[in-house]
């Protein structure tokens, strides 16, 4: 990896951060730019020779570099300069995570040509649901603010940033598009998880924690799409499903390999 490409994207991230809301183009313009080196710097990381290199670092640091994305693409249909003030800082620590936390080597000599594949949906997956989790945040602070009246004296940042939103009924609008691509790409991971235990162990579902958890999610963002569709879910509920669905992916991936990798100095695979 080149070693110079994290520090660089996250100097990056902090100077676009310290650009005034006003400089609107500036600011997406450098934020453009760190996301590239980012995302370099995540490639030359994960893929090496004949290899895959995961481990918790790199999926927080893949899911920050998803949720820049998103934030660039979203933010020409929407106003959504103050979202960078809330996520542009911690891009630029997760971009720094796995230059300290590397993560595991996993050699694709002995595994399918599903592994690959399954890996990187499932790095998708929780990416954009790592979004969703994000915006479902962001939105309670956003109805909080609402129902709180505040001085002039009392005003700060935050507040500040809230304020440059959209209106709440958009900001949900962007979370359930969110919710349901992330929730395609769950599908997807259970479905290709599937392929792929069969092939290599010889049983559908390895019947672990991780698997459990991960199921558990899947039917809770599964309810919450119903619940929306057919019972027009909003509010607390929406709130409450999306971060209960993300808590129990953070539990099955990012937890479990950051006790074995970082406390216990073991492998997943």
């Amino acid at each position: 990896m080149h070693t110079y490409l994290p520090f660089l994207a996250a100097a990056l991230y902090v100077f676009a951060t310290l650009i005034p809301l006003q400089r609107h183009t500036l600011g997406a313009g450098l934020t453009g730019l760190a996301w590239l080196a980012h995302g370099f710097s995540l490639w030359s990381l994960i893929f090496a020779d004949d290899s895959l290199r995961v481990g918790f670092a790199v999926m927080l640091s893949a899911a920050l570099w998803v949720s820049v994305m998103v934030y660039l693409l979203e933010n020409r249909n929407y106003s959504l300069d103050g979202l960078k003030l809330l996520l542009l800082p911690h891009a630029a620590v997760m971009t720094l995570l796995p230059v300290f936390f590397p993560g595991n080597l996993i050699s694709l000599a002995g595994h399918t040509v599903m592994f690959p594949w399954h890996v990187g949906v499932a790095l998708l997956a929780y990416s954009t649901l790592t979004i969703a989790a994000f915006h479902a945040v962001v939105m309670t602070l956003q109805d909080a603010q609402l129902h709180k009246l505040r001085s002039n004296a009392q005003r700060h940042w935050l507040s500040a940033a809230i304020e440059r939103l959209p209106a709440l009924m958009t900001m949900e609008k962007v979370l359930f598009r969110l919710i349901s691509f992330g929730f395609v790409l769950l599908t997807l991971t259970v479905l290709s998880g599937v392929i792929f235990s069969e092939q290599v162990l010889g049983v559908a579902f390895k019947w672990d924690h991780k698997t459990i958890l991960s199921l558990l999610s899947w039917l809770l963002f599964a309810v919450l799409l119903i619940g929306r569709h057919w019972r027009g879910w909003r509010g607390k509920t929406v709130l409450s499903f999306t971060l209960t669905g993300f808590l129990l992916l953070l539990l099955a991936y990012v937890g479990s390999r950051f006790v074995l990798e970082v406390l216990l100095h073991r492998s997943l695979m």
